[in-house]
């Protein structure tokens, strides 16, 4: 009787250590399943942001293509060009 009930002390404690070994794999990987969840939202917010900045720069580029007026105010603004006769005056911020 004594061999039998350490046999199951055995069994019982070795079970235990299992489920404990368990329990701490499925928190862990619990764990990293909501970093993964928070990195993917992360991403997708990133990807609508890219994805709007994106849609944005090619009707800026197609304006380019097509609309000369649009061309002449782009290069006046950015690169301060001016007409022939036309005076320039720039004002520090």
């Amino acid at each position: 009787m004594n061999v039998r009930r350490l046999i199951v002390s055995l069994y019982v404690l070795l079970l235990t250590g299992m489920g404990v070994g368990v329990g701490a794999s499925i928190l862990e990987s619990r764990a990293q399943y909501r970093q993964l969840k928070q990195t993917e939202l992360t991403n997708r917010l990133r990807l609508e942001e890219a994805t709007t900045r994106l849609r944005e720069q090619e009707k800026i580029l197609a304006r380019l293509r097509t609309d000369r007026d649009f061309v002449e105010k782009v290069i006046r603004k950015r690169l301060g060009y001016a007409k022939p006769g036309e005076i320039i005056f720039r004002f520090e911020d």
